[in-house]
């Protein structure tokens, strides 16, 4: 059974960094392809980043590097950290296993004044 449990949001200001985890359960993580998503209030869920296996990652272009993707195999754990937030980063983050249809309860990060 696969299983993704996202956690570590919040509310911050703008500029703070925040780091997000995502347990993962169910499935070889190391083998994995990786993503973290997200829905912003009044949008479609979108894609934020991916992890490759190799270790090699890509973002949206609208993060502008402020965000980066890791794991840490030995806890089963993806992780998300966000650098300097701004207030449209606020939203609701997933992580996601790419071949597969389940998605986790999402963690919710507000950053405003």
């Amino acid at each position: 059974q696969v299983q993704l449990a996202e956690s570590g949001g919040g509310l911050v200001q703008p500029g703070a960094s925040l780091t997000l985890s995502c347990a993962v359960s169910g499935f070889p993580f190391s083998d994995e392809i990786m993503t973290w998503h997200r829905q912003i209030p009044g949008q479609a869920r979108e894609w934020v980043a991916t992890l490759w296996p190799g270790g090699a990652t890509i973002y949206t272009a609208s993060l502008q590097g402020r965000f980066t993707v890791s794991r840490d195999e030995a806890k089963n754990t993806l992780y998300l950290q966000m650098n300097n937030l701004k207030t449209e980063d606020t939203a609701v983050y997933y992580c996601h296993r790419t071949k597969s249809p389940t998605w986790g309860q999402g963690t919710l990060v507000i950053v405003s004044l």
